[in-house]
């Protein structure tokens, strides 16, 4: 994306990397993990479609990426990983900004992020000029002197009860895992946003999730009924699980990875064929033309 590519280049360069790959089309892609850690998913690949829908994608992005209501999601196949946090952050010592106790947070509930014209956004930034003392929202910059810098900004998020994560281009937020590590609770606001490691993770003992049909004074009202017991309750469940958002080294006890590598688990086969692979009474797979797997020569043909 960053190297002066294309979209055409990139899926020239795609599928050219494919066709020299002989495992890929002995299983359809099936066996095959492609990571599309991005913000365009998949999609960075124009005809994934075409070449890898039946492989497991790793991504953070749970609905659309492309701006055209579709999904290179599949829930039953692929898998949503976190974003990656500052690494100054998720470290158990020495942090670059400790949490507040809650007696000492200005704001029950804040929203750091740009408008980008989302509908969410653009009423929580209004919400917050209805409700200064209770929502803080400042206008965030790109660059200039008024950006905030990394340091600033965590100590923003970590002055709230509640950090709120809105919907942005896509259904995700890495504000959603960066309020764990200044022990925020997290409020999605979200209506499609999907959530790593569910089968492992009860996310209602961590966070809440908010209608964004229902962004207004009601929203504030429910925050600000909640006793601050509950809200350490939930924190306090948080410090449990959010080394599953950490992406450590493996020699961590708990980190992404072994949540990753958990979903993984659960989704190994212990055959695979595809279309283009057929096998022999001796248990040889051979291709269309009865050529033995060992045999096959790059470039295959792709779908």
């Amino acid at each position: 994306m960053l190297g002066g590519l294309n979209d055409k280049e990139i899926n020239y360069t795609y599928v050219k990397v494919l066709s020299q790959m002989p495992y890929f089309r002995r299983s359809g892609g099936r066996d095959h993990i492609f990571v599309f850690p991005s913000g365009a998913g998949a999609h960075l690949f124009r005809s994934w479609a075409t070449y890898i829908n039946r492989s497991i994608i790793l991504t953070p992005e749970g609905d659309r990426t492309d701006k055209k209501d579709t999904s290179s999601f599949n829930t039953w196949k692929d898998i949503i990983i976190p974003g990656n946090v500052d690494d100054r952050m998720t470290k158990t010592k020495d942090t670059l900004v400790r949490p507040l106790p809650l007696s000492k947070r200005r704001y029950l509930a804040n929203y750091l992020g740009r408008a980008q014209g989302k509908v969410g956004r653009l009423q929580l930034i209004e919400l917050a000029k209805q409700f200064p003392d209770k929502l803080e929202s400042p206008e965030l910059k790109f660059s200039g002197p008024d950006k905030l810098g990394r340091i600033e900004y965590f100590e923003h998020l970590r002055n709230a009860k509640f950090c709120l994560a809105p919907r942005g281009e896509s259904s995700w937020s890495l504000r959603y895992y960066e309020s764990y590590f200044v022990e925020c609770v997290p409020v999605l606001i979200s209506d499609q946003v999907e959530l790593p490691f569910q089968n492992v993770i009860d996310y209602t003992q961590i966070s809440i999730k908010w209608p964004s049909t229902q962004i207004g004074p009601q929203m504030l009202e429910y925050l600000e009924s909640i006793p601050d017991e509950d809200i350490e309750r939930m924190i306090n469940r948080g410090r449990h699980v959010r080394c599953l958002w950490v992406y450590a080294p493996e020699s961590e006890p708990c980190s992404a990875l072994h949540g990753i590598l958990w979903e993984l688990q659960r989704k190994v086969r212990h055959f695979h064929q595809s279309t283009e692979t057929f096998w022999l009474h001796n248990g040889s797979i051979v291709n269309r033309n009865l050529v033995e797997f060992s045999h096959w020569k790059p470039p295959m043909v792709l779908p």
